[in-house]
């Protein structure tokens, strides 16, 4: 018995660990590749095959170190969409054990940390974003840890601590510019503050140091993006997702109520309203209210914010927000279970508050078409024109038709989804060229016309076609003849490889 006890939070976090690599690892590769993964794999690519590119998502104002962890993973896995989406793997799993140092920190309860860890594993928005090459699992794990190592700070006041947190909150600013919420939330950190003391002041000072400390310190590290020519797009990229001030200062509420209705939408559909009870119910227990409401504080004021500038918004921008949340319904979770004496009342709770993430969870990793996710989410990973439906098929037809020759394929796409998909299984095909072009027009390009009359030649169609009034179709008059046609899960969507015929 004694034995049981002592080891039961270690057996229970290896049976945690086993859990979350099982979720995030099985059928990894069974989603299609869509349009943001198709850049991010590709520019990884590229990255790691020249050094003279290692700044290269700066071309499109993001941030590189997404780009520079999947290159070195890929010097040891050689399908590169794996491991563009084991970043994600590894940021979750970073996230996972951040969360119960996170929560032990602040409730100084094992159990409590442990059923955090476990919800983390189960919560179906990290799990959809743990299994894709994208930025946000990464942003999500540093912003947990720069808020672990804040607390930390605040109520420990080393200048070791203020150096670490210096390195996570300047890896998360080389990760993705909404990181930057760790150091715009780096004051409440306070709330935890020991005004009571009776030298007070003079560690307030020390705080006060250690916070430019560790705020030089991360500006340092993303200073080094100032070596690439292309470091001031970020802040024009930044703008096509946010209204400048004094753009908002003019119509301050103009977009509040509708970018407040689908941040909404997207939070309940992902966490479920019986775990925002959770959450919110956390705040009826009298112990830890300082603590509570930073958490909180870290969920609203960025939620808000991008409630009120946000100018093109997706559900995922709103993961690092809630990690919090996670904590809190992780704490409120303990609690309900230590207060009540009966297995089976301990069971139903726990069944009321989680059992919907587990349902969801099934079919993510079985029947993403049917998962219970914001639509907007679901169009671009399945449904609608971003998804890479019928990539993994072209890529097969199109090695098989260059084995003994060589062939030429024309994309509809500069940039995105195509050409990216493809150059990241043919680049280094020499029997394959492969060319991207837009605008598409009613004409096609005199270039694929004139390599039609002397190799074979393919062209592949996703986007929408004005002219036809579908997604996937080639315009009405392009001499063409159809390969193979995938259809979307939204009407009249298709993705359509074409055959182009020799005029």
């Amino acid at each position: 018995m004694e034995f049981g006890k002592k080891y039961y939070p270690f057996l229970v976090g290896f049976g945690i660990i086993f859990l979350f690599f099982f979720t995030r690892l099985y059928n990894i590769l069974s989603l299609p590749i869509f349009t943001d993964e198709a850049i991010y794999v590709r520019w990884s690519q590229i990255a790691g095959n020249d050094a003279n590119w290692r700044f290269i998502s700066l071309t499109d104002g993001k941030q590189p170190m997404f780009v520079w962890i999947a290159m070195i993973l890929m010097r040891v896995i050689h399908e590169p969409l794996l491991a563009g989406r084991l970043v994600s793997v590894g940021a979750g799993f970073i996230s996972m054990i951040g969360l119960f140092l996170l929560s032990y920190e602040v409730f100084k309860n094992k159990t409590a940390a442990l059923l955090t860890s476990f919800i983390y594993v189960i919560f179906s928005f990290s799990l959809v974003y743990d299994r894709l090459a994208l930025y946000d699992s990464l942003v999500a794990a540093a912003i947990i840890w720069c808020l672990y190592f804040e607390i930390l700070l605040v109520r420990k006041l080393r200048l070791d601590l203020a150096l670490i947190l210096g390195i996570i909150i300047g890896f998360g600013m080389l990760t993705k510019t909404n990181a930057d919420f760790a150091l715009i939330l780096f004051p409440f950190s306070l709330l935890l503050f020991n005004f009571k003391d009776k030298y007070w002041k003079r560690k307030l000072g020390l705080w006060f140091v250690f916070a430019l400390t560790a705020t030089f310190v991360a500006n340092a590290m993303y200073a080094v993006l100032r070596l690439s020519p292309f470091y001031h797009i970020i802040s024009d990229k930044n703008y096509v997702f946010i209204y400048p001030l004094h753009d908002w200062i003019q119509h301050p509420f103009a977009y509040l109520i509708d970018n407040m209705k689908g941040l909404l939408d997207w939070l309940i559909s992902y966490t479920t309203l019986p775990f925002i009870i959770l959450v919110l119910s956390s705040f009826l227990i009298k112990k830890y209210f300082k603590e509570k409401l930073l958490l909180l504080v870290w969920f609203v004021i960025p939620f808000v914010a991008l409630a009120f500038f946000g100018r093109v918004i997706y559900p995922r921008f709103i993961l690092f927000m809630i990690m919090p949340f996670l904590v809190l319904g992780g704490f409120s979770l303990f609690y309900m279970i230590t207060v009540l004496k009966k297995f089976w009342l301990r069971l139903i709770v726990a069944c009321v508050f989680l059992l919907m993430f587990v349902f969801n969870d099934f079919f993510i990793l079985t029947d993403f078409a049917h998962a219970s996710i914001p639509q907007s989410d679901k169009g671009q990973f399945v449904a609608s024109w971003p998804s890479g439906v019928g990539v993994a098929e072209t890529v097969a037809f199109l090695k098989e038709k260059a084995k003994q020759q060589k062939i030429y394929v024309g994309t509809e796409g500069t940039f995105g989804l195509m050409p990216y998909a493809l150059e990241i299984y043919l680049h280094d095909n020499p029997n394959i060229k492969t060319v991207g072009f837009w605008p598409i027009t009613d004409t096609p390009p005199k270039e694929v016309l004139d390599s039609a009359k002397k190799i074979p030649t393919y062209f592949v169609f996703y986007q929408p076609c004005p002219s036809c009034k579908q997604t996937g179709v080639a315009p009405l008059g392009w001499p063409v003849s159809q390969v193979f046609q995938i259809p979307k899960l939204e009407k009249g969507s298709f993705y359509t490889l074409y055959q182009v015929i020799p005029q």
